[in-house]
């Protein structure tokens, strides 16, 4: 069974149509990223799979429960890191846990561990504007790592069976420079190793960006692509350049196991 899967997903903003019968699926401890240029619908999707906002047709479910317009069971990362600037770093990473009912002593005591594999041991008790923009996004990334935890609903430290939730990146490198953004993707792939976690990886279709990554395992030999130039791939996210004009399948012919 699928961890996380969007069946025949359509939105609409008044007269526009978003997305119309996109479905897209996440197994466990799978990367699968969503590659559209920019206006093509992929921050809507997350948005209606992290139950942000409803769908006019379709349904959002998580290891088969239908969590349509139900915020909270899928993690989320946005584009900005939206770390809390009077809170401590220890404390901004375990807000879903604090979130979850923990307290506050156990809380730190389950984040504290992670420091180290996501690059941020000595930091636990600065404030956000004392760290560099990379370590804000490893800060942001930690923190949604543990709303996947919480979401678990079950209290686990590092080394304890690997959470069975699934995440949501927007974008989560778009704001740093370019070197910057190359030494976090390598380091995103890195610590996705460790931590296994489920995770829809949404990037921009731009000839100018960041070079063509390989994926650590193969996705499959034809991805499926929106109406608006949706395109997934399983496998490592990773960025493609890709013809605008190349011809792709249309959401509306987009059927079970194409995502």
């Amino acid at each position: 069974m699928d961890l996380l899967r969007a069946e025949h997903i359509t939105k609409r903003y008044g007269d526009r149509t978003i997305l119309k019968d996109v479905s897209v699926r996440l197994e466990e401890g799978e990367l699968v990223s969503l590659l559209g240029l920019s206006g093509s619908g992929k921050t809507t999707l997350f948005h209606v799979l992290s139950g942000l906002i409803p769908p006019e047709e379709g349904r959002v479910l998580l290891k088969g429960e239908d969590v349509t317009a139900k915020p909270g069971k899928v993690s989320y990362m946005l584009q900005k890191d939206l770390l809390l600037a009077h809170k401590k770093v220890i404390d901004n990473v375990a807000l879903p846990l604090l979130l979850a009912g923990r307290k506050k002593k156990e809380a730190r005591k389950e984040a504290a561990p992670y420091f180290e594999d996501f690059g941020l041991a000595g930091t636990e008790m600065l404030y956000p504007a004392q760290l560099s923009g990379g370590m804000r996004q490893r800060a942001a990334f930690l923190r949604t790592y543990l709303s996947a935890v919480a979401a678990s609903g079950e209290h686990r430290l590092k080394g304890a069976q690997k959470p069975s939730g699934a995440a949501l990146l927007d974008e989560p490198f778009s704001a740093l420079d370019t070197i910057t953004k190359s030494q976090m993707h390598d380091w995103y792939l890195d610590v996705m190793e460790k931590i296994s976690l489920s995770t829809l990886f949404i990037t921009d279709l731009h000839p100018d960006r960041e070079p063509r990554r390989n994926p650590r395992r193969n996705p499959d030999p034809a991805g499926a692509a929106g109406e608006e130039g949706l395109q997934y791939d399983r496998g490592v996210p990773r960025v493609q350049k890709t013809d605008p004009g190349h011809s792709r399948k249309t959401a509306n012919t987009m059927m079970e196991g194409n995502v």
